[in-house]
Formats: structure tokens, C-alpha cells, sequence
């Protein structure tokens, strides 16, 4: 029987303010070399932001040695048969899965083209038909993909609390208030304004992880055409993908701000919910303290 005298409460008063968690988060990261862990991290986007899904750490693997060691150390899964990249992705996501993928169980062409897993043919080209005017426009818009500087050995995919790696970026998928937040916390981290955004044609997920890893910046971007066909969006999400040198820093800046403004929201400012869908200028939703009887 468990003695209730060495159990520790967990205090959940204090999950529940969000300014005391911000600043219980924020002094993890000073007791580790002022940065958060990645469990931190993860816990802030779902409990503060409320997002729903993990984070997916991606990585792309060039180095033999590196890859070894992790089939060696690491336990992951790999996939019966050749699925999208934006399905290894999904399973990080939503079951917790750490994947290894390779390229005989690629099946997306989209992906294998930006990953440098086969070079530019008329299939590539006749994939894009449906959104340009003519053949040459599809080719010139594939063109503008950017790709990998050489085929990887292999890729994994994890939540970013269970990574058994340094990530190259973060894949998330939320609401797009949810990335409305989040673009705001990284333009003020790293005093870039306005924020750019890119999208590309049929290939939002997959190029979205190789121009981030190339160009190393944040970007968030729609789903591309096949997402609710191919079961890969919920409930109409948007993508954001980010470097993962510039995770924390935005994160970290974030918990700053709650403790400056009282809560996360932008909306309605130093609130603790993102998305509050009440009007912010009607006199008919305001609530007040009653006034003491004399």
C-alpha cells in the first residue's frame, strides 16, 4: 500500500495561473543555463498558447556514423510501406511516434524532389498541372522549390519533448490565431518586422521542413491541397515550422511577456486565453466588480 505521507501533491492551483507557471518555467530555464528544456517548451505552446498537438522535431540525417548510433540507441518505429512525409510527420504529432524514415519508404514524389531523393521529371511537372496555366509555368513554379543540398541517408520525426536528437526545426500545426501569437513573440524576439510568409504549391509540409532547414526562417504557411484527403488536418489547421535555434528564444520570450502582461493573450491583452471570441469593444460584454452596499 502507498504511504500517503511520501506522496507530494501535485499543485494544480498552480498550473492553473498562467502567470505563476510562467514564471515556475521560466526559472527551470535559469536553473539550466537560461534556456528551457524541451518538455518546457512543449508544456508552454499546450497550456498557454493551447495548442492541441506536439510540436514534431525533424531531423535529416548526412552523417553515417550519426545515423548508426541512432538505430543503435535510440527505439523507433519505421513504416511498413511507403507513406508521405506529411504522414510521418502527423504520427509524431498526434500518437508520439519517433520515426526513422528512408527513401524506399518515401511515396511522396513531392518530397523526394525537395529532399533531393530524385531529380525534376515530367511526372513532377504534371503533379503541378492543376494549379498553373500551362506545362512551362508548372515547371518554372517547381523550379522555385528549394531543395535539400543532398539527398539525406534517412530522416527522423519525433514530438519535440521525446527528440532523441538535436533537431534541425520544428513542425506544429494550430489554429491561425495560434500562429498569429506565435509570429508576434518571434518578430519581437529577433526585431524582425514584418513577419514573410511563404507558401509553395502541393508540397506545404514537406517543402515547408526543407526551406525552413535552408533558408533558417520561421515560416507559416497553409496546408496544401491533399491535407484532408490524405487525413493529414484536423479541423482546417495552419503550419508553421521553425529553426530549431530560434524555438526557445521565442518560447522564453513568451513567458516573459505573460509575466509582464498578465496572461498570453493579444486579443485582449494580459487575458490567458488566445482565441477569446467575445466582441472587444462591446460595452454589452463587460463585467465588474458589484458595488458594496453601504
Amino acid at each position: 500500500m502507498t504511504d500517503k505521507n511520501s506522496i507530494t501533491p501535485l499543485d494544480t492551483t498552480m498550473y492553473m495561473d498562467d502567470v505563476e507557471l510562467a514564471k515556475r518555467l521560466l526559472e527551470n530555464a535559469d536553473a539550466n543555463d537560461g534556456k528551457l528544456s524541451h518538455s518546457d517548451m512543449v508544456f508552454s505552446l499546450r497550456n498557454l498558447l493551447k495548442m492541441k498537438y506536439y510540436p514534431v522535431a525533424v531531423k535529416y540525417f548526412f552523417d553515417e556514423a550519426e545515423l548508426e548510433e541512432f538505430k543503435e540507441k535510440v527505439e523507433y518505429k519505421v513504416s511498413l510501406h511507403p507513406i508521405t512525409f506529411c504522414a510521418y510527420v502527423a504520427a509524431s504529432r498526434q500518437r508520439g511516434d519517433v520515426l526513422l524514415g528512408t527513401q524506399d519508404k518515401m511515396g511522396c514524389t513531392n518530397a523526394k524532389y525537395v529532399m533531393k531523393w530524385k531529380e525534376l521529371d515530367d511526372g513532377e511537372i504534371k503533379s503541378h498541372l492543376k494549379y498553373t496555366k500551362d506545362w512551362d509555368q508548372a515547371e518554372r513554379f517547381v523550379k522555385t522549390k528549394k531543395r535539400l543540398a543532398q539527398g539525406p541517408l534517412a530522416f527522423a520525426t519525433a514530438p519535440l519533448h521525446k527528440a532523441p536528437f538535436t533537431p534541425d526545426l520544428i513542425h506544429g500545426m494550430c489554429d491561425v490565431l495560434q500562429s498569429y501569437h506565435l509570429a508576434n513573440d518571434w518578430c519581437a524576439t529577433f526585431d524582425t518586422h514584418p513577419f514573410q510568409a511563404v507558401m509553395t504549391m502541393n508540397s506545404s509540409i514537406c517543402h515547408g521542413c526543407v526551406q525552413c532547414h535552408v533558408t533558417q526562417k520561421f515560416n507559416i504557411t497553409q496546408m496544401c491541397s491533399s491535407s484532408y484527403t490524405a487525413g493529414k488536418t484536423e479541423q482546417g489547421e495552419i503550419n508553421w515550422i521553425m529553426p530549431y535555434t530560434q524555438m526557445e528564444p521565442t518560447i522564453h520570450w513568451m513567458l516573459e511577456r505573460i509575466l509582464r502582461d498578465g496572461g498570453v493573450s493579444f486579443p485582449r491583452t494580459g487575458e490567458t486565453y488566445p482565441g477569446f471570441d467575445i466582441c472587444k469593444l462591446c460595452p454589452f460584454l463587460t463585467f465588474t466588480k458589484p458595488k458594496k452596499s453601504k
